[in-house]
């Protein structure tokens, strides 16, 4: 039986046997009795098992170290006034596997920087278990909002021959021997290789996404995206998974509405389908959590643009590290005094187009471009999207002074040529979404096998 049928049921399991399967938390062990935490993952609960020296094997018993897996019956007894509303006092315990004597995971407190050494074992920890269970439920609840509002789910691919991001910094994909590498007027000739040119691991299923909501005018891909960027911050990996929906005949306008509908959605089911484990989050990672994103969902998003956010911290009187200017972007201390200022979460809105991708759509004073990013409380920007340019010649335009070759996205422009349509997307970083519902502050500690730079385990 899981722990979690259990404890939803306890009450009426009073004074009848149960059988246990999981893994020992703690062992104390007395002269003539013990006591067993296990936990099996299925509830972040533990169980607090009783055994005496009536049984069997109560020297072997006696000897079960902490992280092994064990399976035992025992009879439900509630106890109303312990800490804990019932016990099992246990007729059989069988040790499945046993723990060796260097198993690192002990009942005390550990590091966070410890945990991250042990990717393999930390989830037997009360805070992993409550991270990655928050993880999987966040994950059921992106699909559930998207198919309740309509949208199609595509798969886009991880390899790719295009940039969505133009910035570079992708992982290349080769079957080239890198000892005899070909080369061709003095740089690697692609056209050898797997694909036939040059190929990469995506950073952004948005264009695909593009694509397909030409057709069924809803859809989202979620899936991973990887990036080369040479950054240890707390907030960046080189592996992680992207929310990324996509809407035809829909503005910059629709795409906040959206966005906006998504988030207090994901934060009340998080709240919804995990209790137990919010609150340990709420008392033991950020105090005041819960209360943080119920504002969250309470409260209405503010929407400035970026020349107005940029005359409110000149005008707030803060001094800051990084003085903000309405031609550049906003650094982190900016988005914390703008969500702030404005006392909850906001959007800016029509930012320098100079500071943005070239596939957003360009506003009537030719300075701007329709993009928004969303920022909240204690995380700064969540969310970023952006109305695209679905007018061909200033999308050539774009492309033009980014650089890039319109014959390498000829397919892209004929999105503009056979049918365009007014169309809207954002991204929402699925595990910064994890680590703002959870207060955890660092993205390795949310990511099951992190990928960072010069880590790369299991």
């Amino acid at each position: 039986m899981d722990l979690k049928q259990i404890f939803d049921n306890y009450e009426a399991l009073a004074n009848q046997e149960v059988s246990i399967e999981g893994w020992v938390r703690n062992h104390r062990d007395q002269k003539a009795f013990g006591f067993l935490m296990v936990a099996d993952g299925t509830d972040f609960r533990v169980v607090q098992v009783v055994y005496e020296e009536s049984l069997s094997n109560f020297d072997a018993v006696k000897k079960i170290k902490v992280g092994a897996a064990v399976s035992l019956k025992g009879t439900l007894v509630l106890t109303p006034d312990l800490k804990q509303p019932f016990e099992v006092k246990a007729h059989e315990v069988v040790e499945v596997g046993p723990s060796h004597e260097d198993y690192p995971i002990q009942p005390k407190r550990h590091t966070r920087e410890f945990l991250r050494t042990h990717p393999h074992l930390r989830l037997r920890t009360n805070l992993f278990t409550a991270v990655f269970k928050v993880r999987s439920v966040l994950h059921h609840a992106i699909h559930r909002f998207f198919e309740d509002e309509g949208f199609v789910h595509v798969a886009a691919p991880i390899i790719t021959g295009s940039d969505a991001e133009g910035a570079g910094e992708m992982f290349k994909v080769t079957t080239f021997d890198l000892n005899r590498v070909p080369l061709h007027e003095g740089t690697i000739d692609f056209s050898e290789d797997f694909f036939g040119k040059a190929t990469n691991l995506t950073v952004s299923g948005q264009l695909q996404a593009e694509v397909f909501a030409q057709n069924f005018k809803k859809v989202y891909t979620f899936g991973p995206t990887f990036r080369a960027e040479n950054s240890n911050t707390k907030t960046h990996a080189s592996e992680f998974w992207m929310i990324e929906p996509e809407m035809a005949f829909t503005d910059l306008k629709g795409a906040m509405e959206t966005a906006t509908k998504m988030v207090k959605y994901l934060i009340q089911a998080v709240m919804d389908k995990a209790p137990e484990e919010m609150a340990f989050f709420d008392q033991f990672v950020e105090k005041g959590l819960i209360q943080k994103l119920k504002s969250v969902v309470d409260k209405p998003f503010a929407t400035l643009t970026h020349q107005a956010a940029v005359e409110k911290l000149l005008a707030s009187g803060r001094p800051f590290e990084n003085p903000p200017s309405v031609l550049e972007d906003l650094y982190t201390e900016h988005e914390k005094a703008l969500v702030e200022l404005m006392d909850g979460p906001v959007y800016i809105i029509d930012w320098p187009k100079d500071i943005k991708a070239f596939y957003m759509r360009l506003n009537d004073d030719q300075k701007t471009v329709a993009a928004m990013d969303l920022l909240v409380p204690g995380s700064g920007e969540l969310i970023g999207g952006s109305q695209r340019e679905e007018r061909l010649e200033p999308l050539k335009k774009r492309m033009q002074a980014f650089g890039i070759d319109p014959e390498d996205m000829a397919w892209y422009l004929d999105l503009r040529r056979f049918g365009t349509t007014p169309h809207a997307g954002y991204g929402l970083g699925f595990d910064r979404m994890l680590m703002y519902v959870t207060g955890i502050e660092n993205i390795r500690d949310v990511i099951p096998f992190p990928r960072t730079p010069n880590n790369c385990q299991l």
